[in-house]
């Protein structure tokens, strides 16, 4: 385990200023708030960002804050989610906002254990939402940092087994920088634009590209 945090450790600051100069500018990268985060990662669960970016523009304008959300009525904002499929995310979206409403005070928890209790929100996505909005080092683990981060390691473990998740996971948060959100946001971006999931990874392009025992072993 030790080796491991040592070989991630070196990727922390080439992989901030790459993610700083190469960002893709989203709306709620431009505009951060727990509500926005959250609504957004909920809507990119098994949904391509492109296709993400219409509703979540028509969702924030329909429903600026956690209060609207939670006193909408449940048939509209159906219709409004229609085509993203998954309806059940839409129902819990309202629950945790009636949720925060009742138990919070309308006010989005900060604490990691409070925002993973929200209905919907599992230990990947309460990770995103306590790193980037709140700076807490809590690794959002999903489908993208775990390839990153097995390449990386080259790590042929399972990626499927919760374990090897959850060591992945316990050894990122070994190194997390004081810039936690964006270091959540700039693995993530790695997985999702450069180390592809089908059809060859852009090693070339890549910021961590000489670290990366995959690329350096073939």
């Amino acid at each position: 385990m030790e080796q491991n945090i040592e070989k991630l450790q070196a990727i922390v600051s080439p992989l901030l200023t790459w993610y700083d100069e190469n960002r893709r500018i989203l709306p709620w990268r431009e505009e951060v708030s727990a509500y926005r985060t959250w609504v957004s990662e909920i809507m990119l669960q098994q949904t391509r960002v492109a296709a993400v970016l219409p509703y979540f523009q028509r969702f924030m304008a329909r429903y600026p804050t956690v209060q609207d959300l939670a006193r909408g009525d449940e048939e509209e904002l159906l219709k409004l989610w229609e085509g993203l499929g998954y309806y059940s995310r839409a129902r819990n979206l309202q629950k945790a906002a009636k949720v925060i409403q009742t138990e919070h005070d309308g006010i989005f928890p900060s604490e990691y254990a409070a925002i993973r209790a929200l209905p919907g929100i599992g230990d990947y996505t309460a990770g995103a939402i306590s790193s980037i909005c709140f700076d807490a080092k809590t690794p959002a683990v999903d489908g993208n940092v775990l390839r990153v981060i097995s390449r990386i390691l080259d790590d042929h473990s399972c990626t499927d087994d919760i374990r090897v998740k959850r060591r992945f996971s316990q050894e990122l948060s070994e190194i997390y920088p004081a810039q936690a959100g964006a270091f959540t946001q700039a693995l993530m971006e790695l997985g999702a634009t450069v180390c592809l999931p089908n059809g060859a990874p852009q090693c070339e392009s890549c910021p961590v590209g000489d670290l990366c025992l995959a690329r350096k072993r073939n």
